[in-house]
Parts: C-alpha cells; structure tokens; sequence
C-alpha cells in the first residue's frame, strides 16, 4: 500500500499529534524495541489510510516516535487502537502516549523531525511532563469555560479513563478491541467470524473491555469541533 503524499490539501488547519516513547525499554533486547517499534509503525501507517492522510511515522531517540492525524478527532480512536495493536500481539513493552491538539505550520521535511506548529509543540511537552506511570494523555484543545470547566478539562477527563481501562485488557480483549476499533461499522457476528470465535465470546470480549462505554467517548471526540488553543 502506497503510502500518501504529503500535500497541505490532505491536513485541515487543526490536526492531532501523537508523541510517544517506549516504557523502559533498555531493560529489552534491541530486536524487541525494534519489533515494537514496527507494529506502531504499521499501526500508524494503517491510521493515515483511515483519516485520508499521512501519519509520518517519525521514530526518534531510539524509542520514542510521532505521527499527525490529518483529522484531530480521531486523536483518542487512533491512541486506543496503538495500545490495542501492541497488547493484541503479545509484546510486553508498553508505550506512552501524549496527544497534542492545534494548528500546525510545516509537517517537516523528509519526516516529522523538523515538523513545527501548536500541535507538535504541546504534543512533546507533554509527554515530557508526563508523570511516568502515565500511558496515556493529551494536551491543547479550547479553553473557554462552560459552567466553570473548559474544553480541556473533559478532554482529559475522558483520557483518564480511557487509559485506566486500556490498562485492564487482556490479550484476546485488545485483540477484540483492535478489530471493533478500526471497524465499528461492522456486527459483532461479522467481528467474530474474523476472529474464529462464537458471537457470544466476541461480545463477552468487548463488554469486558470496556468498549460500548468508549463509544459515546469516541464518537464525542470526532464529531467536536476542534479550535485553536486559547
């Protein structure tokens, strides 16, 4: 699959930047953080293909990588199906992830190393301030307050506990969540023939992880009209 190019058309004035780093990942062998690296990746480029626009995959440091969704609404979706696809084939190095919302002014060069704008910017610091237990945060979006709580405020609210019950999936839920995730247009029975499974097991899967309550949560998050960072 041909990858896209990167013209501006492809981006609209607000986009999503994920910043992540591997957790603890020279207590691994190298082949392993390279393995990782490659499902998020493969991850990654399988997201440009969904939101119509190259994610960049940027490794840098040795473990840490960027990609930018063209779309800012898929920021939480695109978050949930990384930690799904890495939990989903086994691979026991965590990564954390820190979602910047805004505009941005360059998508870089070659890659996003030299990429510049709001998005990028909020994106990295936060992950830097990132407490290191966290997996899972995000930064930017509007803050006008409404009855005293901002935008950003139930952004990261939902955030929270989306990384708290990721946190809980086995492998067949993340395998379970990985499939709905990317097609949630499709019946549980349809999702089940992929996996080899009953529909009563593909649904006991899901409701175990937690996916019918991330719904509303996930679909709140693309339809929301993103602004820039006040």
């Amino acid at each position: 699959m041909e990858s896209k190019s990167t013209d501006s058309n492809e981006y609209a004035p607000i986009v999503a930047v994920l910043t992540g780093d591997l957790v603890a990942s020279r207590k691994h062998a190298d082949e392993r953080v390279a393995a990782v690296m490659a499902r998020i990746a493969k991850t990654a480029h399988q997201l440009g293909t969904m939101t119509d626009a190259d994610s960049r995959f940027t490794r840098f440091r040795g473990d840490g990588w960027q990609v930018v969704l063209g779309r800012a609404g898929w920021a939480l979706r695109a978050a949930l199906i990384i930690i799904a696809d890495l939990k989903a084939e086994g691979h026991d190095i965590e990564t954390r992830i820190s979602v910047g919302v805004g505009p941005w002014e360059s998508l870089g060069t070659d890659d996003l190393s030299d990429a510049s704008g709001r998005a990028f910017f909020v994106s990295g610091r936060n992950l830097d301030e990132m407490p290191k237990h966290r997996r899972l945060a995000i930064a930017g979006g509007r803050n006008a307050a409404v009855h005293g709580v901002a935008d950003r405020d139930w952004q990261a609210a939902i955030f929270d506990m989306a990384e708290w019950i990721a946190s809980r999936w086995s492998q067949p839920q993340a395998e379970a969540m990985a499939m709905a995730l990317r097609d949630d247009w499709k019946t549980q029975d349809e999702l089940a023939q992929r996996l080899g499974i009953t529909r009563q097991a593909m649904h006991a899967r899901l409701t175990g992880a937690g996916y019918q309550a991330m719904e509303n949560a996930i679909y709140a998050f693309q339809k929301y009209q993103w602004e820039p960072v006040a």
